[in-house]
């Protein structure tokens, strides 16, 4: 589970990149419950956050990058953001914002795997990240698809110092690696990643990404909200044994997530 206790290599924040910011408001507004909270609209900045009863549960910003896609961005908590900057040029990977200051919230910085899959790290200032997670209309886990999954793990595992476990999925379909902060037991385990061909990440043209999973109480009347406001459901709702019942979605710019109904202990 994800909690507000950021530990080390924790996923502490997402943000969506949108190419209509008042557009990606409404959807997931409808989708999830959120309120959109503006923090200014200008020529050169549009964005500001989402909430959840009050509480942050993420960022979202105009699409600016040229030739980007729409797509949720995972940060991840890191101590020294230059520090892990520099561990992720040694490790073959491509820095895309080099570290800055957010005035006096934290230290970002984005990245690429070296298999191309984008990430970002946040070192907390007065801020060390979402308000609300693992609870309905919040980030409850993160996944991360790649073409290779043992240099992901080496990639991710040198950078983190993650603790890996695997686990056989139904029907001889490969393999899904979960992932847990280093020094944590399983319980704090918070997201996993699986090895696919790049035939089949067509969201990315071949190339590996990670998506966030949203906890929502009803997945097929939240599945039946991403189709009734322009969203694609590209699979699902179906049940996933020990999981809970899933789908996953395409936002009406493409940008992919998960809703996931929990089972029950």
């Amino acid at each position: 589970m994800i909690t507000t206790e950021y530990a080390p290599g924790s996923p502490c924040w997402l943000d969506l990149g949108a190419p209509d910011v008042r557009a990606a408001a409404s959807f997931y507004g409808a989708v999830l419950g959120w309120d959109y909270e503006s923090m200014g609209e200008s020529e050169d900045f549009e964005g500001g956050m989402f909430r959840k009863d009050g509480k942050v549960v993420g960022g979202l910003g105009k699409l600016t990058e040229e030739g980007a896609r729409p797509a949720w961005m995972i940060y991840y908590s890191v101590p020294d953001a230059d520090v892990t900057t520099e561990v992720v040029r040694q490790a073959g990977g491509t820095v895309r914002v080099e570290p800055m200051d957010l005035d006096e919230w934290g230290r970002m910085a984005q990245y690429s795997d070296p298999l191309g899959g984008q990430f970002a790290v946040w070192q907390p200032g007065t801020t060390a990240g979402l308000d609300l997670v693992d609870e309905p209309g919040s980030l409850a886990w993160v996944e991360l698809f790649t073409t290779d999954a043992a240099a992901a793990r080496e990639f991710y595992g040198g950078l983190f110092d993650w603790q890996f476990s695997d686990m056989p999925l139904p029907g001889g379909a490969g393999t899904y690696t979960m992932v847990t902060p280093a020094g944590l037991t399983e319980d704090r385990m918070h997201g996993g990643l699986m090895e696919m061909g790049a035939q089949d990440l067509t969201l990315t043209d071949g190339r590996p990404y990670w998506h966030p999973v949203f906890a929502v109480e009803d997945c097929d009347a939240a599945a039946a909200r991403v189709t009734q406001k322009g969203g694609e459901v590209q699979m699902g709702p179906q049940d996933m044994e020990g999981v809970g019942r899933l789908a996953v979605c395409l936002d009406p710019a493409g940008a992919e997530f998960v809703l996931l109904a929990a089972a029950e202990d």
